[in-house]
C-alpha cells in the first residue's frame, strides 16, 4: 500500500476538531483545528485497503478577542454586561477507520474523545470570581464516504456524510457562581452539538514536478435540525497545500487554511456573539516510520482573525498523529 494519510482523522480535513456554539446566556467559544491531514501521505488511496489513523489535538484558547483585536479579559466594573471568559484548554483524541472499497469509493469513520477545561466571569455578576467547567467523553461522530471517479487518475473527488448527535451537550458548570444555579456550560464546550450535520466537499490532488505535489479541498457543514431550540452555525472551510517528496521517507510540508462561520439560530443560540472568520498557515512534517506506520505533525498558525462579538481564540493549534495500512 502506497504511503497516504487515513481520512481517518477528524473528519477529511475540516474542522473535525472544531468546537461547535455557544447556547443562551454564554458567549461564544470559537476554536477549532481546520489541517488537512488527509494529504500528509499521498492522498485518498486508488485500491481497496484498511487504515486506522490515531490523532490529537491540542487548542489553548487563552485570548479573548473583539472583531479583529484582543479584548481585556478582567472586567473595571461588575456587574458585566457581556461574559469574560478567561480560557478553554481542549485535547481531541481522534480514531479514524478508512476503508477503501475500490479505486473509485471509500468511506470513513472518525470517533473523537474530548477533554476540555474552561473557566469565565460570567455576565452580570456581583464578584470577579470565577466559574469552571471540566467536560470529557465521547463526541460528535462523523461517517463521510468519498467519490473519485470523475477522472482516469483520480485527482479529482467528492465527499458527502454526516456528523451524529452522540456527544452530549448538558454539561453544567462545576465550580464557581455558575455552578450554584447549575448553568448549562456553552454549547460551543460541550461534548456534541446535539443535531445532525450534513458534510459536503470536493478535493484535488495533483503532482507538480517530480519532487512536488499539492492539493486544493473545500467543505461545508450545515445542520439539518435543531436541538434544544438550538442549530449550530453553517461552517466552510477551504486548506490548499503544498509537499516537497524529494527527501524519500520525511516529507515537508505547507498549508493555507481558512474557515468561515455564520451566526448560530434558535432560541438557546447566542446570536450576538457567534460567527467567524480566520485563515491560518500551517508547516508541518509527514514521514514513514516503518512499513506503512506513518507519523505527522504540525503546527496551525493564525494570520487573519475576525469574531462576531466575544469570542476565545488560540495563538495556535497543535496536532500529531499516527496511522497505519494493512
Amino acid at each position: 500500500m502506497n504511503l497516504r494519510l487515513s481520512a481517518g482523522l477528524a473528519g477529511t480535513f475540516t474542522l473535525l476538531a472544531a468546537a461547535a456554539i455557544p447556547t443562551a446566556a454564554i458567549a461564544c467559544s470559537s476554536c477549532g483545528c481546520s489541517v488537512a491531514t488527509d494529504w500528509t501521505g499521498a492522498g485518498y488511496a486508488n485500491s481497496s485497503g484498511l487504515r486506522i489513523d490515531a490523532r490529537f489535538d491540542f487548542i489553548d484558547q487563552n485570548q479573548l478577542r473583539l472583531g479583529s483585536h484582543t479584548f481585556d479579559k478582567n472586567p473595571e466594573e461588575l456587574p458585566t454586561e457581556h461574559e469574560y471568559q478567561q480560557g478553554s484548554l481542549s485535547r481531541f483524541y481522534t480514531l479514524g477507520l478508512d476503508y477503501s472499497i475500490n479505486r473509485d469509493w471509500g468511506i470513513n469513520v472518525q470517533v473523537p474523545y474530548l477533554v476540555r477545561e474552561h473557566q469565565t466571569i460570567g455576565e452580570e455578576q456581583d464578584t470577579a470570581d470565577i466559574s469552571r467547567s471540566e467536560t470529557q467523553g465521547i463526541g460528535d461522530v462523523r461517517l463521510i464516504a468519498r467519490w473519485q471517479g470523475l477522472f482516469e487518475d483520480r485527482s479529482w473527488g467528492l465527499q458527502f456524510g454526516l456528523k451524529l448527535p452522540t456527544g452530549s451537550h448538558q454539561k453544567t458548570f462545576t465550580d464557581g457562581p455558575l455552578a450554584t444555579d447549575a448553568e448549562i456550560i456553552d454549547r460551543g464546550l460541550q461534548n456534541g452539538t446535539g443535531t445532525t450535520d450534513l458534510i459536503l466537499g470536493v478535493y484535488n490532488y495533483a503532482a507538480i514536478s517530480r519532487d512536488w505535489d499539492r492539493f486544493e479541498q473545500v467543505q461545508l457543514k450545515q445542520a439539518l435540525d435543531k436541538a434544544d431550540g438550538f442549530r449550530p452555525s453553517s461552517q466552510f472551510t477551504a486548506s490548499a497545500g503544498l509537499r516537497y517528496v524529494g527527501f524519500g521517507r520525511v516529507t515537508p510540508q505547507l498549508q493555507l487554511n481558512a474557515r468561515v462561520e455564520g451566526k448560530e439560530v434558535g432560541s438557546n443560540a447566542d446570536y450576538d456573539n457567534s460567527g467567524s472568520q480566520a485563515v491560518y498557515v500551517s508547516p508541518g512534517l509527514s514521514g514513514t516510520l516503518a512499513g506503512t506506520l506513518n507519523a505527522y505533525g504540525f503546527v496551525q498558525l493564525p494570520v487573519y482573525q475576525h469574531y462576531t462579538g466575544y469570542q476565545l481564540a488560540p495563538h495556535y493549534l497543535a496536532t500529531v498523529g499516527l496511522s497505519y495500512g494493512f
